[in-house]
């Protein structure tokens, strides 16, 4: 087997190299290192020119983090594929653990894992990410063996970080590769996508670094559930069947996905958006959190401050 390891990179001049490098540090060697410049700005293009013996560098205009992916995936030669964000590190054994999980299950198609949080420099933020969901234990006791209705899993929790991703070149394909009309929760959709038709796993054991900063594209929470609504409306389209058999409501799904939404302007006091979202929800699937907020969001301005202000005061 050939992995080629993918990283997207956009004004990444501060920490490219070191993405690059943990890379190279790997105990067991991946096959290329595809670095796709996705209209940086800096000095990215400068530095990686100088790189140019250890990877192979595409340059594009920008198009955002899933166009740059996909633009990798294509150029790539591995028959497996890895991927890195700029601004992150993997540990040194990340891919020779995963090879011995794909080993023991050869039937899997993606292997993920754990990581940690780190922040600009390099302190640790965070020592397990799967500990703060409260995901751990669960993929302890698991055994890194296929996931018994990952689906399911999936939908209620995101559990893959993209940086520790191994897969399939051939399921990614399948899959159609990301989806770039979708800008936050692409992951999710295209890791459903795939466990709705092959055996996953989750390794519970830190493969990667994740450095925390602002630029972080999980950092901006309305657009996140804009699209957190998109992902959940094309996963109930490809993978109905499959979440009614790993019974799951897909309708509640999008329902809560609007719901969600409707919060969300509720709280900045966009209460005609608010409006608009919890009436889809109520489309979806009747859910009584939705009808009290629709319900208030028709109530005079001055009367939904003053419920709000009540609330604050009894809850401080």
């Amino acid at each position: 087997m050939k992995i080629s390891a993918i990283i997207p990179a956009y004004n990444s001049q501060y920490f490219i190299l070191d993405a690059i490098q943990s890379i190279q540090n790997q105990t067991h060697p991946v096959d290329e290192i595809i670095v796709i410049d996705d209209g940086s700005t800096d000095n990215t293009r400068l530095i990686l020119e100088k790189k140019a013996n250890d990877i192979k560098y595409i340059k594009q205009k920008n198009q955002g983090p899933s166009a740059a992916r996909n633009t990798g995936i294509k150029a790539a030669q591995g028959d497996w594929i890895a991927f890195l964000d700029a601004d992150d590190q993997w540990l040194p054994d990340k891919i020779e653990k995963q090879l011995i999980i794909l080993e023991k299950s050869p039937e899997l198609q993606l292997i993920s894992g754990d990581m940690q949080e780190i922040g600009i420099n390099n302190e640790l933020i965070t020592q397990s990410v799967l500990a703060k969901h409260h995901q751990l234990t669960q993929f302890q006791n698991n055994q890194s063996l296929p996931i018994k209705n990952a689906l399911a899993e999936l939908v209620n929790k995101n559990f893959i970080p993209t940086g520790t991703v191994l897969v399939k070149r051939a399921a990614l394909i399948e899959a159609k590769l990301f989806n770039t009309a979708i800008r936050f929760g692409e992951d999710l959709e295209l890791w459903a996508k795939i466990a709705a038709k092959h055996p996953i796993t989750c390794l519970p054991e830190i493969l990667m670094l994740r450095r925390l900063h602002s630029q972080n594209a999980t950092s901006s929470t309305m657009p996140m559930l804009i699209d957190l609504v998109k992902v959940m409306q094309s996963i109930r389209h490809y993978s109905n069947d499959i979440l009614i058999a790993q019974t799951i409501d897909a309708d509640k799904l999008v329902a809560n996905a609007w719901a969600n939404l409707g919060y969300g302007y509720f709280i900045n006091e966009q209460y005609q958006q608010a409006k608009s979202a919890f009436r889809y929800s109520l489309k979806e699937k009747i859910n009584q959190r939705a009808l009290g907020y629709f319900i208030a969001c028709v109530l005079p301005r001055q009367i939904i401050n003053l419920i709000r202000r009540t609330k604050q005061a009894l809850t401080n």
